[in-house]
């Protein structure tokens, strides 16, 4: 199973690779295959080094809250 994360873009840069945040650490993910055009602020699902899908900023706190949970007790 294939697990992706949410992340806020932090920056862009002109090799269309961005810089995101996902819970605290940041990672850079290519924006080659994201299915609609991003910008600096918004959040995507970041899998394998690729930012995929461009997804609403509740529903991304909401998954990283959950994910925090799920880390702070320990159940995974």
């Amino acid at each position: 199973m294939c697990i992706g994360f949410p992340g806020k873009i932090l920056s862009i840069d002109e090799d269309n690779f961005a810089l995101v945040e996902i819970g605290g650490t940041t990672r850079e993910v290519c924006l080659d295959i994201v299915d609609e055009p991003v910008r600096t602020g918004d959040y995507v699902i970041a899998h394998a080094g690729y930012a995929i899908h461009r997804i609403d900023e509740v529903l991304a706190l909401e998954k990283l809250a959950f994910l925090k949970e799920l880390m702070d007790h320990e159940i995974y």
